[in-house]
Formats: structure tokens, C-alpha cells, sequence
């Protein structure tokens, strides 16, 4: 089968989305590899410290703003992977925000808050655009800003005061309640329901990628459905070469096994095959599977790109 891997890879390392399409059982499925979104916490308070720290479970880069040394550093943000010690105003100047960002207004004090907002609202907007705040301060500081001529349809894009009502009091569940507001926002008009043809997981690996576009006789391994309790959830790949490398994982243990094994037998022979192993039987459990599920393997032997020259 001819897969594009270069393409994929070179879309991914400029930060554009790409997508793989694959029949399976009479059936298209489509895996997409997200970029990484970017969060921008415009404050380094307590909130942003959890928010920070559950951001980057949910796979977001975050990057740290404030102006104060104290409070801006790698001791207090440990997962954040940019912290800039600065100006709000030349902060968001350097950041050069994106429709795909998301950013949480969270300083500390209502004068820097109206900052941030109208240099945001002064360029693109992010995908997700939050600011703190009680709703008698955000209705005086949107009304100012209307009279300073940003348009009421612009304001109105704006999550405040932020995050979702659930009756959050503690800082761990604020920052919960606001990256329940960003997923809702991520995850609108999203194609993935049950029954769907687009798959679950949406990462990038690079090392996957890279292995994929070199050179050399390889099969590709994708989950296409899962069900129940399993190690590994539709969009999960692998790749294996004729020497026996690897690269990547479809959740490990005796199933990954057992679909190495069967993917073998194809590398060379242009073929495409499905697999399902189920997890739910006392042999699968004595052998270390997960219990309680299957998986639906898509094996395929992928064609060589040809070369580029310049």
C-alpha cells in the first residue's frame, strides 16, 4: 500500500495538520496527527501552576507569561516547556498568537487582565480565549472596550469569567473547571463518536514518522476499532522493518505480539490483512492481557516512496 509518510512527516514538522486514509473491512478510516496546540497562561499564579500541570496531560504545550521572577521560573513550572519572565504587552507581542492557540488570561490585577485582552483582541484569535474575572468587573471592562471600538461580536468570543460551572472553590478545581472549558472548545464539531470512521488518537511521533520515511521494506500496524478495556485505543500505530526494528506501539504485552507476528509474514508482499484479537477470555489473561476488550489491527505492507532530487 502507498502511504505518503514524507508528506505526512513534512506537514507535521511544519506544524500543519495531515491525515492517513485506509480501507479495512469494506470500511474508510481516517487517522489525523494534530499538531500540538499551544496554551499561553497570561499570569503565573496558583491557578496557572495546576492548570499548567494538567494542560500538559491533555497534551497542550504551555507556555508561562509574567513579569515577575519571582513567579515566572522552571522551580514553579516545571512541565511548561516556554516561560517568558516579561511584559504582558511584549509577551504577546513575541508570542505571535495563532488561530490554533489557546490562551487564559489569568493575571493579577483587572488593569494587566484589560491589557492582555486588547492586545489579543488586537490580532488573530486563538481557538480558545479565556479571562478570570466576576461578571460585574468583565461587563465594565467589555463595555470600555466596545467604546474604544472593538466589536461586540469579538467580545462576545470571550470565555468569562472563565471556565465551566461546576461549582468549582479550590485552586486544583478552577484550573479543572477551565481545561473542561478548553476540551469543549477542542473537542466541537469533532467527528469522533461512536461508530466513527475518524480514529481516536490524533498525537504525533515523530520517531514513528521518521522510521516510516526512511528507507527500507517496512508494514505498518494501525488499531482501527477498539472496544471494551484495552491497552490501546483506535488511532494507536506501529511499524516494523525486515531486520526486525520497530517503531512505535499498539499498547504492548501479547497483543502487540500477536499482530507483530502476523505483520511479519507481509513485509515484501504488497498485501494488507485485518486482525482482531480478542482480550476477554482466561487465556488472554494468563498470558498478560488486558481483559475486557478487543482490538481490530490494520496490517499492511507499505510501498517505498520513490526518491526526491533536487
Amino acid at each position: 500500500m502507498k502511504i505518503h509518510f514524507r508528506k505526512i512527516l513534512n506537514d507535521c514538522l511544519a506544524g500543519r495538520p495531515a491525515s492517513l486514509t485506509v480501507e479495512a473491512e469494506g470500511h474508510f478510516y481516517t487517522r489525523l496527527f494534530r499538531p500540538q496546540e499551544r496554551l499561553i497562561l497570561l499570569g503565573a499564579g496558583h491557578i496557572s501552576q495546576s492548570l499548567c500541570r494538567f494542560a500538559v496531560e491533555l497534551g497542550f504545550s504551555v507556555t508561562t507569561v509574567d513579569e515577575r521572577p519571582e513567579f515566572a521560573n522552571k522551580e514553579r513550572f516545571p512541565e511548561a516547556d516556554g516561560i517568558l519572565c516579561s511584559d504582558f504587552c511584549s509577551a504577546i507581542k513575541t508570542l505571535d498568537i495563532q488561530e490554533r492557540d489557546y490562551v487564559a488570561i489569568l493575571t493579577r490585577g483587572h488593569q494587566y487582565d484589560a491589557e492582555c485582552l486588547r492586545m489579543v483582541l488586537s490580532g488573530k484569535m486563538p481557538c480558545y480565549l479565556g479571562m478570570i474575572g466576576s461578571r460585574k468587573r468583565v461587563t465594565e471592562q467589555f463595555r470600555l472596550l466596545e467604546a474604544e471600538g472593538f466589536s461586540r461580536k469579538a467580545l462576545e468570543q470571550v470565555h468569562t469569567p472563565i471556565g465551566l460551572e461546576i461549582g468549582a472553590l479550590t485552586v486544583p478545581e478552577i484550573a479543572v473547571s477551565i481545561l473542561a472549558q478548553m476540551i469543549q472548545c477542542r473537542r466541537r464539531g469533532s467527528a469522533h463518536k461512536s461508530g466513527s470512521s475518524v480514529l481516536l488518537l490524533e498525537d504525533i511521533d515523530l520517531s514513528l514518522l521518521n522510521f516510516l520515511s526512511a528507507k527500507g521494506e517496512k508494514v505498518l500496524l494501525m488499531v482501527y476499532e477498539s472496544s471494551g478495556s484495552t491497552p490501546a485505543k483506535s488511532g494507536a500505530m506501529m511499524a516494523a522493518d525486515r531486520a526486525g526494528n520497530w517503531a512505535g506501539t499498539i499498547g504492548g504485552g501479547a497483543g502487540e505480539h500477536i499482530a507483530a507476528e502476523a505483520a511479519r509474514q507481509l513485509i515484501g508482499t504488497g498485501q494488507s490483512r485485518c486482525l482482531t484479537i480478542d482480550m476477554s477470555h482466561d487465556a488472554a489473561a494468563e498470558e498478560g492481557m488486558a481483559c475486557g476488550g478487543a482490538i481490530k489491527v490494520f496490517l499492511t505492507d507499505v510501498e517505498q516512496e520513490p526518491e526526491q532530487h533536487n
